[in-house]
């Protein structure tokens, strides 16, 4: 999905074309955003503003998206963007502009805000299958030619089972779960138990700083690292590309021995 296997997670109202470029010698993804694409997030999000949180709400989210992905067309990263919507016709559009920019459309079933989770989006989605399996179709484009998708979700929300969740996002077709694994690390072994069988990448998120951490999720069985907070210390991005090239080196060497 993209080499380094380094992502930069995306952090609301922060995470911008400009933030991309400036780690790209680093990464091999950045996801943009999140941005709220319809009328219930936006004012979800205007609401969130409202609280000192920052959001992107720009007059026309899919035009605001594709100058972000566009600025980013000579970088050397794959861009993705996390958006959030409860209705799929925004997210159709903003997959299509997705799909012409090469980028990663990122579904946000991550966000755990109140303002949010009362629209329907955010974390609600991970205990809502049959609409999160809706969301990854429409983002896939349903059989059609469509963007390569990712869910962002998180661990520890009761009465949520990620092992199902990512099945749910692999059968709607999707290619990615980005796992923020709060402080249950383990989980992300037990969704690359799933992810193995049905051909999902499996990103790991949360506390990313050093080659301990880096270790720690890659043996766990994930196919990469994000970096979140942090993302924009040279320092850290430096030390963690350097565990994750070393930790797929020695894989390398072991497959070539």
């Amino acid at each position: 999905m993209f080499e380094p296997r380094l992502a930069l997670a995306s952090l609301s109202g922060r995470s911008d074309a400009a933030w991309a470029e400036s780690a790209a010698e680093f990464a091999g993804a950045a996801f943009l955003g999140g941005i709220a694409l319809d009328d219930p997030t936006r004012e979800a999000a205007r609401e969130m503003v409202g609280r000192d949180r920052e959001e992107f709400l720009p007059d026309d989210p899919a035009a605001f998206v594709d100058r972000q992905l566009a600025a980013l067309g000579d970088a050397d990263l794959r861009p993705g963007f996390n958006v959030r919507t409860t209705t799929l016709e925004p997210l159709r559009e903003v997959a299509e502009i997705c799909a012409d920019r090469d980028a990663i459309l990122e579904l946000n079933a991550h966000c755990r805000q109140d303002e949010m989770c009362k629209t329907g989006a955010g974390e609600t989605l991970l205990r809502d299958t049959d609409r999160l399996r809706e969301q990854v179709a429409a983002a896939t484009g349903a059989g059609t030619e469509g963007p390569a998708v990712s869910v962002k979700v998180r661990a520890e929300v009761p009465d949520v089972d990620l092992r199902e969740v990512a099945e749910t996002i692999a059968d709607a077709g999707g290619d990615a779960i980005h796992v923020d694994a709060m402080d249950s690390e383990g989980v992300v072994a037990e969704i690359a138990d799933v992810a193995d069988d049905r051909d999902l990448f499996v990103i790991a998120n949360n506390g990313v700083r050093d080659e301990t951490t880096v270790r720690e999720y890659l043996a766990y069985g994930a196919d990469a690292v994000s970096v979140g907070r942090p993302s924009d210390d040279p320092a850290v991005l430096r030390r963690v590309r350097a565990a994750v090239d070393e930790w797929f080196e020695a894989e390398k060497r072991e497959v070539r021995a």
